[in-house]
């Protein structure tokens, strides 16, 4: 199992750590890229709109890498919904969400005014 705590400017660290952790246990090729991926999209979400940092878990069960990501802020927008498809265009952000389902065999969002949790997780 993995936790840390992370916020602005340390992403990086914890993506290289990730792709580490989740080689070693055997996660490769292009399941590990999309992984870190969406790590990467997740933790810069938390960081952009929920608070400026938060934690993250990473384990394995049933034959699934895990990742949850936590913060403390303010929740999603009143009428948000995953199945809203990303901006288009050249809009810049609101894709991370959209582009972790893409990758990920499973996403969870829960959301609420005291902030936001979203797990999602890969097969080997």
């Amino acid at each position: 199992m993995l936790c840390a705590s992370f916020a602005q400017g340390r992403i990086t660290v914890l993506r290289r750590t990730v792709s580490e952790r989740a080689s070693s246990e055997g996660l490769t090729g292009r399941r590990l890229e999309d992984f870190v991926v969406a790590v990467n999209e997740i933790t810069t979400n938390a960081v952009l709109h929920g608070g400026g940092g938060g934690r993250l878990r990473m384990w394995w069960q049933q034959g699934r890498l895990w990742c949850e990501v936590a913060d403390d802020g303010p929740g999603l927008p009143r009428g948000w919904s995953s199945a809203t498809p990303p901006p288009s265009g050249f809009e810049a952000g609101g894709r991370g969400l959209w582009l972790t389902r893409l990758l990920c065999d499973h996403l969870t969002i829960v959301s609420g005014p005291g902030g936001t949790r979203v797990s999602f997780a890969a097969a080997r």
